[in-house]
C-alpha cells in the first residue's frame, strides 16, 4: 500500500516559523514521524513538500497510478487553490486533508478549505499527530476495501467452480450415444 503525503508552502520551516502556533519540531522530525508509522503499518509514506502550486498539482496528477491514498495538507493553499481540489477530484483517491492547527479558530480568510470540498476526512488541531490519525485512517480504509474486493473475487471464483461442477456432473448423468 502506497500513501502520498503532500504539504504546501512554508512547512518546510516548521520549528522556524510561528513557534506559538506550528510548534519546535521540524518538518524532518515530521516526515520521519510519518515514516515511522508507516513502517509500524506496513505501508510506504511517499512524502513531498512545495511551495508551488503547480507542483504540488503535478504530484497529484502523478498519483493516479500508484498510489493508493493521498494526505495532503496545503497549508496557504487550503483556502485559495481550486486547480488543488480540481486535480484531486481528477484522480479520484481516497484523500485525508490535515492541519496541525484548527483552522476554525485562525483568522476569517482561513475559514474556507477547497479541499474539504473533497478530502473524506479533515483532521484539525492535532499537531503532528493529525498526520498519524490519517495515516492510520486510510490504512484502515484501505484494507477494507482490498478485503471486500478479495472476498468479491474468492466468491466470483466459487460460482465459476460451482457452475463448472454442475456442467460436469450434467455431462456425466446424460445418456451415452450408443452408435
Amino acid at each position: 500500500m502506497r500513501i502520498l503525503v503532500l504539504n504546501g508552502p512554508n512547512m518546510n520551516l516548521l520549528g522556524i516559523r510561528e513557534k506559538d502556533i506550528y510548534g519546535e519540531s521540524s518538518y524532518k522530525e515530521l516526515c520521519k514521524m510519518i515514516e515511522k508509522k508507516a513502517d509500524e503499518l506496513n505501508v510506504y509514506a511517499d512524502m513531498y513538500q512545495s511551495n508551488h502550486e503547480g507542483d504540488l498539482v503535478d504530484k497529484i496528477q502523478e498519483a493516479y497510478k500508484g498510489v493508493d491514498g493521498i494526505i495532503i495538507n496545503p497549508a496557504a493553499y487550503t483556502h485559495t487553490s481550486i486547480a488543488i481540489l480540481d486535480a484531486l477530484k481528477t484522480v479520484k483517491k481516497p484523500t485525508v486533508e490535515v492541519h496541525i492547527t484548527d483552522l476554525k479558530e485562525r483568522e476569517e480568510f482561513r475559514q474556507i478549505s477547497y479541499v474539504g470540498m473533497y478530502a473524506e476526512k479533515t483532521i484539525m488541531g492535532k499537531g503532528f499527530d493529525g498526520y498519524i490519525e490519517a495515516l492510520e485512517y486510510l490504512v484502515e480504509k484501505l484494507s477494507a476495501i482490498e478485503a471486500e474486493k478479495e472476498k468479491q473475487r474468492a466468491e466470483e471464483r466459487e460460482k465459476e467452480r460451482a457452475a463448472a461442477a454442475e456442467a460436469a456432473a450434467a455431462a456425466d448423468s446424460a445418456p451415452a450415444d450408443n452408435q
